[in-house]
């Protein structure tokens, strides 16, 4: 019997990649992960590549199912992640202890990066409801699509990087600054959903339950994200 394979964006694909094979040891089964920019996954399913599951973030699993790609029942919210803040090793930590704290220092920064994904997609609206976004725009960098932000600050190529945790925390070469302080904090929820042309629907969605159950659920906060409350804080 074929393996499954699975396709995330790149922000859990580490705790992924740890979970499908715990599911392995467990069950026999065996489990590849692929991980890409999440345009690029949503893209990539769109067009048909073969594949039995999909993690993305919630809002896309939702948009995918809609248009008929993901099976719409079933859907499992898996984890959530905090955006995060990040320097290179070497440079004095900038304060981000309040949201005017943040402020202060994307101001202070030579260039600021984040990525495409959710994450930069909250801050660019964040940056305009400060009234910066136009005077910052010059000093931003984004990375090109599946770099992460840590590998730009690490080698000096941004001066203050943000994405989630989960991207950050094991980066070598910056200092982790921290979470984004709680009055501006947003949690993007990271959810799976099988896809319509698995020949391995059962599996399938066997796997992903495993992904979102509490035995799961003791190995997040390893690779910076945490189990999906769907507070009002999370953005799905």
């Amino acid at each position: 019997m074929t393996g499954l394979k699975l396709i995330s964006s790149m922000a859990p694909r580490e705790l992924l990649k740890e979970l499908a094979a715990c599911y392995q040891a467990k069950t026999s089964h065996s489990v590849s992960v692929e991980a890409a920019g999440g345009v690029e996954v949503a893209k990539r399913v769109r067009n048909g590549e073969a594949a039995d599951a999909v993690v993305l973030a919630r809002n896309v699993i939702d948009e995918l199912a809609r248009e008929g790609v993901l099976l719409a029942s079933g859907i499992v919210d898996i984890a959530q992640a905090g955006i995060a803040v990040a320097v290179r090793g070497n440079t004095p930590p900038p304060d981000i202890a309040d949201e005017e704290a943040v402020r202060r220092a994307v101001m202070a920064a030579a260039s600021v990066s984040y990525s495409t994904g959710p994450s930069g997609v909250y801050l660019e609206k964040k940056f305009a409801a400060w009234g910066i976004l136009d005077e910052l725009r010059p000093r931003i960098v984004i990375p090109p699509p599946g770099v992460p932000v840590g590998s730009l600050v690490a080698a000096g190529q941004v001066a203050l990087g943000f994405q989630q945790l989960s991207e950050l925390i094991n980066v070598q070469g910056i200092t982790l600054l921290g979470p984004l302080p709680p009055e501006m904090q947003q949690l993007t929820v990271f959810s799976g959903s099988v896809t319509r042309t698995s020949g391995n629907l059962a599996r399938a969605r066997d796997l992903l339950q495993f992904m979102g159950s509490s035995e799961a659920a003791a190995l997040m906060p390893r690779f910076g994200m945490e189990p999906c409350t769907m507070t009002a804080a999370c953005v799905p």
